[in-house]
């Protein structure tokens, strides 16, 4: 009698734990076939309980309960971490604390184009979301980061390099601007023979390089720009760079004015400093750095704008200013 209670009991017991486990195979299956993705946020100090919870009520699971207890199955409670998640209903919650606790964040797409301040990016950081622009301005301008980041500048003007970049919110402006510094060393390593064979060191060529990358639009013109300069340096000659004044002027309103260009307490006048400004005057794309290394070979010492985005060079004086007088003067007197 007693050995049929006994196996009566674990049959029961059997049946109870089989339907226990098929409950809960059934709750821990995805919640639907086809699901679009949500975003997910889970913040820092939430604990299993609440980021379970909050799965289930933004329909990404269906109970909680079960996600919490697989959590603790497979030993993830402890390793889930906070950020924004692009999650779906169509994954499993085993899927779905994976992606958690490896913290496959979602990150958004920003374009920094060729040109831009430190001051332009972070304003399109902040439009993106990703930054607030006066706390990564600060950054940029860190002395002590940019020494911690082997620059050899007071800043990161010019070494934030303009690249498409994917990144997830949350993250510090140390941490961005950190990776877009990286980037450009990437892209450094590879021109760095070149310039060395120039007798080019790194703070000369890109403070170089971001003047030929604000003087044209036009790519092709970028290696004859370098000449040009090059060629103006090499005689001990001035720049006489627009961009350059421009970026040494506090709250430039958009009019250069003859003032301005005869300013000699401007550190990045270049009609009166006989030699590269201080420092970059913004980022420039790899084109820009590779004219600079490998500028074309020229005697140009003149260019003027033809007004469609384009310039013509000049290699006398004599020559730069009919050029001046055709695309210039007597468009103004038109």
């Amino acid at each position: 009698m007693v050995k049929r209670v006994v196996a009566a009991a674990l049959v029961l017991v059997v049946s109870l734990g089989i339907a226990l486990a098929v409950a809960l195979s059934k709750r821990l299956e995805p919640l639907a076939e086809q699901a679009p993705e949500v975003l997910f946020v889970v913040e820092r100090g939430d604990s299993l309980g609440r980021i379970a919870a909050g799965l289930e009520a933004a329909r990404l699971v269906r109970d909680a309960r079960a996600v919490s207890w697989l959590a603790r199955f497979r030993g993830l409670a402890g390793s889930l971490r906070a950020g924004e998640y692009r999650l779906s209903a169509t994954l499993s919650p085993g899927e779905i604390l994976e992606q958690i606790a490896a913290g496959r964040v979602a990150t958004w797409e920003v374009a920094i184009p060729e040109g831009f301040t430190a001051a332009m990016i972070a304003q399109r950081l902040e439009e993106a979301g990703l930054a607030d622009a006066e706390a990564f301005l600060a950054v940029a301008r860190d002395p002590d980061f940019a020494a911690e980041l082997s620059l050899p500048a007071d800043g990161l003007e010019g070494y934030l390099f303009p690249e498409t970049y994917r990144l997830p919110r949350g993250q510090s402006p140390r941490a961005i601007a950190r990776a877009m510094v990286e980037q450009f060393m990437r892209v450094w390593s590879e021109l760095a023979t070149a310039a060395e064979a120039r007798g080019l060191t790194m703070h000369p060529a890109v403070t170089l390089a971001s003047i030929v990358e604000k003087e044209t639009g036009a790519p092709e013109e970028r290696p004859l720009i370098a000449s040009v300069f090059s060629n103006r340096l090499a005689r001990r000659m001035r720049l006489e760079s627009d961009p350059t004044v421009i970026y040494g002027i506090p709250d430039f309103d958009g009019n250069l004015r003859r003032r301005d260009l005869e300013d000699e307490g401007n550190p990045y006048n270049t009609y009166r400093i006989p030699a590269l400004p201080p420092g970059p005057i913004a980022s420039p794309g790899r084109a820009a750095l590779a004219a600079v290394v490998e500028p074309a070979e020229s005697d140009y010492l003149f260019f003027v704008s033809r007004n469609d985005g384009t310039h013509v060079f000049a290699r006398s004086y004599a020559e730069h200013v009919r050029n001046v007088d055709h695309y210039q003067r007597r468009r103004r007197s038109r």
